[in-house]
């Protein structure tokens, strides 16, 4: 029973079900067939198999293929013991979930030029909105200890955003060996920063303590949405992306006590 609880979890999602039932057809397939089979991008095609990685193995051609547990699967999927995707009911709690992370936003990202005008435009708002607030922004946090010009402050606030997609791209690859796919990983981040990018505009309207609960609100929604910009951006699992993201707002934070921005 525990078995056939993961099991409809997992195959909720087509792209999943799509993948188990390719493997189990075809025995063996590379990624690069794989990915023009299902029709997404890099990183949304390594986060499944990523999902699916107890399910699934590779041969000395690094080809794909159904392990023991995998085969299991598939058979119950083909005898009909798994419902079809649309029968399988979703909970509440995963519907919140799905939307608290953006899952449907950042999923169109497999094709990152629709979206990258979008991200870019976030950035660009939150960018603006801190230089008309007169903060000074730093990644996740920002510091009223005003001392730069307007533009300069533009400058400073997507130059934080690009300092972290670089590091996002090192660590994953020096982590977890993913590489590749930078614009997917870019488009996705700039949609992630949405809530500290908002922020700015809240202060004009509201600089007391108020501001300051919200803003840590804000924080704890941008740095889930990081975290799911890291699994669509460079195919790893929730569990993985939130150590990247951890460590990035504790960089964030030592590098804001060392400057003195706390103060």
């Amino acid at each position: 029973m525990e078995d056939l609880t993961r099991y409809y979890t997992l195959l909720k999602d087509p792209a999943r079900r799509k993948i188990i039932e390719i493997l189990g057809t075809q025995e063996k397939i590379g990624f690069k067939e794989l990915r023009e089979t299902l029709g997404l991008g890099v990183g949304t095609v390594y986060y499944h198999l990523d999902m699916l990685s107890d399910f699934i193995s590779q041969d000395k051609q690094r080809k794909y293929k159904l392990n023991d547990r995998g085969k299991t699967l598939y058979r119950l999927l083909s005898e009909g013991n798994i419902p079809a995707t649309a029968e399988i009911g979703e909970a509440f709690s995963h519907r919140i979930a799905k939307w608290l992370f953006l899952s449907p936003l950042f999923a169109r990202t497999s094709k990152p030029l629709k979206l990258l005008p979008v991200a870019m435009a976030v950035l660009l708002v939150g960018a603006f909105g801190t230089a008309y607030a007169e903060l000074e922004p730093a990644l996740f946090f920002y510091s009223t200890l005003y001392s730069y010009t307007f533009a300069t402050t533009v400058a400073l606030f997507l130059l934080c955003w690009l300092g972290f997609f670089l590091f996002a791209e090192i660590f994953t690859s020096l982590l977890y060996r993913r590489v590749g796919n930078d614009l997917q990983l870019f488009t996705c981040l700039g949609l992630a920063a949405f809530p500290v990018a908002v922020f700015p505009y809240i202060y004009l309207f509201r600089a007391d303590i108020v501001s300051q609960i919200i803003l840590f609100a804000l924080q704890i929604w941008c740095l889930l949405l990081v975290s799911a910009a890291l699994c669509f951006g460079k195919g790893i699992r929730l569990d993985k992306a939130v150590v990247v993201s951890l460590t990035g707002i504790y960089l964030n934070t030592v590098i804001m006590f060392i400057l003195g921005r706390f103060a």
